[in-house]
């Protein structure tokens, strides 16, 4: 039996919604063996994080050891990284075991508007962790702190998007879905030397339950990529796969739920 190997490193959200739990069942809906680092466990639920409790840097880095050393996984999909010194372990196993398809969800702005990381640890995300990746999948607000712009519309969206990669060399997936009137994303990279952007539009869907929406979408095109496709139809899939997830209509919690990976 021949499987794809993913791996996602984040942290673990203990109602199931986000996070590793997510990515995992993301995995396993793509047909698709899952491997899992933990960063952090988080104390969290539909309404909200209520608490976050990091892992030892060094520990991370012997979880990564023991994936690589024995299951080598044909994608790595990296989401919740809490501290700088976290950070750094996973860049120097990176650039130690040198994954054919890093995903990085830059999860650093919490749904409130807070930034989640200390300057230090953006520092080494931006220069380090970014540059490493075959894709980044910020949303609006990070594409913000990313770029330094504002993002209002798909112009600004564009801007920011060509901004980050000028700055890391990594293609950029930025997502619109914090934009008032359409959920579209736009998917900017170099090919063949020459700057490329694909938008990818969507409509904004009436389901309330979104949480985990970003760890699964970058989770899905990491199996795409795994896959075989390219970016572009990778992103395209990935989109259609996590609509559906949505509008399957799964309503649990009193907050804003989660998907339903399987639908």
């Amino acid at each position: 039996m021949n499987v794809k190997k993913i791996l996602t490193i984040a942290g673990s959200d203990c109602s199931g919604g986000a996070g590793i739990q997510a990515d995992l069942k993301t995995i396993s809906a793509h047909g698709m063996y899952g491997m899992s680092v933990i960063t952090s466990v988080t104390a969290q639920n539909t309404t909200g994080v209520y608490g976050v409790c990091d892992m030892e840097p060094d520990f991370v880095g012997r979880q990564i050891d023991c994936v690589f050393e024995d299951i080598r996984p044909d994608a790595v999909k990296i989401g919740m990284v809490s501290n700088a010194e976290i950070i750094e372990c996973i860049v120097k196993r990176m650039e130690q075991y040198r994954p054919e398809i890093l995903v990085v969800d830059p999860v650093m702005v919490s749904t409130s508007g807070c930034m989640l990381l200390e300057d230090s640890a953006l520092q080494i995300l931006v220069s380090r962790l970014i540059p490493l990746a075959s894709l980044i999948t910020p949303n609006i607000p990070e594409a913000r702190v990313l770029s330094g712009t504002e993002i209002n519309d798909e112009k600004e969206m564009l801007q920011a998007a060509r901004i980050i990669y000028e700055k890391t060399g990594t293609a950029v997936l930025v997502k619109g879905g914090h934009l008032t009137n359409q959920a579209s994303d736009i998917l900017y990279r170099v090919l063949e030397d020459e700057p490329a952007e694909t938008w990818f539009y969507g409509k904004r869907s009436d389901n309330p339950n979104t949480h985990g929406t970003g760890c699964t979408l970058s989770s899905a095109i990491a199996c795409q990529l795994a896959a075989g496709q390219n970016l572009e139809n990778g992103v395209a899939e990935a989109k259609q796969y996590i609509s559906n997830a949505i509008q399957a209509g799964l309503n649990l919690g009193s907050g804003s739920g989660p998907l339903w990976h399987f639908g």
